[in-house]
């Protein structure tokens, strides 16, 4: 089982579509695929229909005092599932800190998947939190969706000082540019001419594009609406990259 995480400091920046997209892309090619929605603003359970509340709530949820199956629900596509999101996840980082090895307890609730799902995407809310050093252990890939300015790459530095301070692997981190107008100098300039930490970037850039904008009217993927546009094109350009990279981080 890959985990593959979708993370940010920063909002806004695509994250869930990354995951809602990438999840039907690897369910399409037969593989066994669980997307949970950590974020409680609930937008992947949104795109896939499916209503963000775990009833009951889902602190016991977090707590490992109930089984994750019994919560997890299949999408209109073959070989794709949904944990939903629920608005008490807001207290995962209290709901972490009262377990044994707080930054462990992600890590432990995914542990009984390995079996079922060959890919489990996290989309992850916007923060730096116990909630977030969760995901970094729990993550085989660290999906950075990052737009080419100056203050979105001030918080990429961010995360990299924070492995780097806290002696995590830094190979997990799978930086991209995303939401990039060719439009605008500052993307071209910045996309073109790598250079520094930037050049440990994917080689596939996600482009500014309406139809990404329309995932929440169709409440589908882009991928799977719009499978010619550039967006859904290079959504699977940047998939295959990423399985090169888990091939070549593979023991």
């Amino acid at each position: 089982m890959k985990v593959i995480a979708t993370y940010n400091i920063k909002g806004g920046v695509g994250k869930t579509a990354t995951a809602v997209n990438l999840a039907w892309l690897a369910a399409q090619e037969g593989a066994p695929t669980l997307i949970w929605d950590l974020d409680p603003q609930g937008a992947a359970s949104y795109y896939f229909r499916i209503k963000p509340r775990i009833k009951g709530g889902g602190k016991k949820l977090l707590q490992g005092k109930r089984d994750l199956d019994d919560y997890i629900r299949g999408t209109d596509y073959d070989w794709l599932d949904l944990l939903p999101a629920d608005f008490s996840y807001r207290n995962m980082d209290l709901i972490f800190d009262h377990g044994k090895k707080p930054e462990r307890q992600l890590s432990r609730l995914l542990r009984p998947f390995r079996k079922e799902y060959y890919y489990v995407f996290l989309d992850c809310p916007p923060s730096i939190s116990l909630t977030s050093e969760n995901v970094f252990a729990a993550a085989d890939a660290l999906l950075i969706p990052t737009i080419p300015t100056t203050l979105s790459l001030r918080t990429y530095e961010q995360i990299v000082q924070f492995f780097k301070k806290n002696q995590l692997d830094m190979i997990k981190l799978l930086p991209f540019f995303t939401m990039v107008d060719r439009r605008k100098q500052l993307h071209r300039s910045i996309v073109d001419q790598p250079s520094g930490m930037l050049e440990d970037f994917l080689d596939t850039r996600i482009p500014y594009n309406s139809e990404v904008e329309l995932m929440g009217v169709h409440r589908a993927p882009v991928v799977e609406f719009s499978p010619a546009s550039l967006s859904a094109r290079s959504y699977a350009s940047l998939w295959r990259d990423i399985k090169k990279r888990l091939v070549s981080y593979s023991p």
